[in-house]
């Protein structure tokens, strides 16, 4: 099975990385981005809304809480490296638009 470029396996879970677009009209997956994943988010980048909304999204999406879900690099920047704790690659490739 080939990984995508934007997963990585750790002991914890899988690490994704996304390269985030705020302001969207809506919150949804928007294909590739370089190695990443693209994620389109709603609110703009103001006081960690746009960072609030890729870990509800993601919780919802993996059907996981969203204190699982943490954000390990990427804080100010449009590229995020987010830890999906607990999870599976396959759950997380099942999950993940292919």
């Amino acid at each position: 099975m080939k990984i995508p470029p934007y997963l990585k396996v750790v002991p914890k879970g899988v690490i994704l990385n996304l390269h985030v677009q705020p302001r969207s009209s809506r919150t949804v997956f928007g294909g590739l981005h370089g190695s990443s994943l693209k994620l389109k988010v709603q609110p703009p980048p103001v006081d960690g809304a746009a960072n609030k909304a890729c870990r509800q999204f993601l919780a919802k999406l993996f059907k996981i809480s969203k204190s699982s879900v943490v954000l390990k690099s990427g804080t100010n920047s449009r590229e995020k490296a987010f830890l999906i704790a607990g999870i599976s690659l396959d759950y997380a490739l099942d999950r993940l638009p292919k």
